[in-house]
């Protein structure tokens, strides 16, 4: 069994399901929008854009996703843009807060053995009233010694929280579906890593998987692989 101080962990896409709700708002999308001269790909492309774009300025979560759908939807209707389908749009995103939280197979009871074990942290991104909505309604929360709600994932934060964890990096283990938030960042910061992928891993959070060793790098089939390490 590994040795380390803690087992910090991913939330979204990780212990449950959150990007399919956003996947079938895109398809609502798509289909409202009926663009006559861009290909769907090509819409989606855009839709990215402008997706990174409200993400600089307010951040991930529900709220902010509505508002670049209905930005979308201005700029790329074909025909000067309805303002129904506008708002449609909009309180479409925004009813994805209220989708039941579908925990991942293997979650909980992977979660009580490691509770049992580890000191496991819980480090999530987004909004900080939308992410602490989700983690109760989760019934997880009792398995982690603390919640932490962060703006972003990236090397600067990896870089901190050792610090405030009372560890050294490489004595830390980070366990997530994400490369770009959860993998590269935590290994480029010194720590160790986890890649447990999710089909339906949000394309925004795409990029290469870092090269590391085997002992600084896990590569799992599933959630519950990691009680074969930790």
């Amino acid at each position: 069994m590994l040795e380390l101080d803690a087992l910090v962990l991913d939330a979204d896409d990780t212990l449950w399901e959150n990007n399919i709700y956003f996947e079938r708002v895109i398809g609502q999308f798509h289909d409202r929008l009926g663009h006559g001269e861009l290909k769907r790909a090509e819409v989606r492309l855009r839709l990215n854009a402008i997706e990174r774009r409200f993400i600089a300025s307010d951040g991930y979560g529900v709220r902010s996703f509505s508002m670049a759908l209905a930005a979308a939807y201005s700029e790329l209707a074909h025909e000067p843009p309805d303002p129904e389908a506008v708002a449609e749009m909009s309180e479409l995103a925004l009813a994805i807060a209220a989708e039941p939280i579908e925990l991942l197979p293997g979650v909980r009871e992977t979660l009580a053995e490691l509770s049992r074990r580890r000191r496991l942290v819980l480090l999530t991104k987004g909004d900080e009233i939308e992410q602490h909505n989700k983690i109760a309604r989760s019934g997880l929360a009792d398995f982690f010694t603390e919640v932490r709600v962060v703006a972003e994932k990236d090397a600067r934060l990896y870089r901190a929280l050792p610090a405030e964890l009372q560890s050294a990096p490489e004595r830390l283990w980070m366990a997530g579906n994400s490369p770009r938030s959860d993998i590269n960042p935590a290994l480029t910061a010194g720590w160790c890593a986890a890649w447990i992928p999710h089909p339906h891993t949000w394309v925004l959070e795409h990029e290469p998987l870092a090269e590391a060793p085997p002992e600084r790098l896990l590569r799992l089939r599933e959630f519950r692989d990691l009680l074969r390490y930790f």
